[in-house]
């Protein structure tokens, strides 16, 4: 690992497919849960930043309402349990 990999994802993404393909067979679940775990990181941060406009605009103040009014459409379509 003496050379710096190429920063441009064009010929990144092949590099890493050819790295992929030369790893041995049992250490694969660990490289699959470390891409689960940077997309799962991705994820939070997206959600992060939707929370935030969310809460500027001021649709998390309304949230209680929103669940009530929710709540009550579901309500009409089902009927109560016995």
């Amino acid at each position: 690992m003496g050379t710096l990999a190429p920063t441009d994802p064009k010929e990144l993404r092949p590099l890493l497919h050819e790295r992929i393909d030369q790893w041995a067979a049992e250490d694969l679940p660990l490289l699959h849960r470390v891409m689960l775990e940077l997309e799962r990181d991705r994820l939070v941060a997206a959600l992060n930043e939707e929370f935030d406009r969310d809460r500027e605009s001021g649709r998390l103040a309304r949230l209680p309402e929103i669940i009530r009014e929710a709540r009550a459409a579901l309500a009409l379509r089902s009927p109560a349990p016995a």
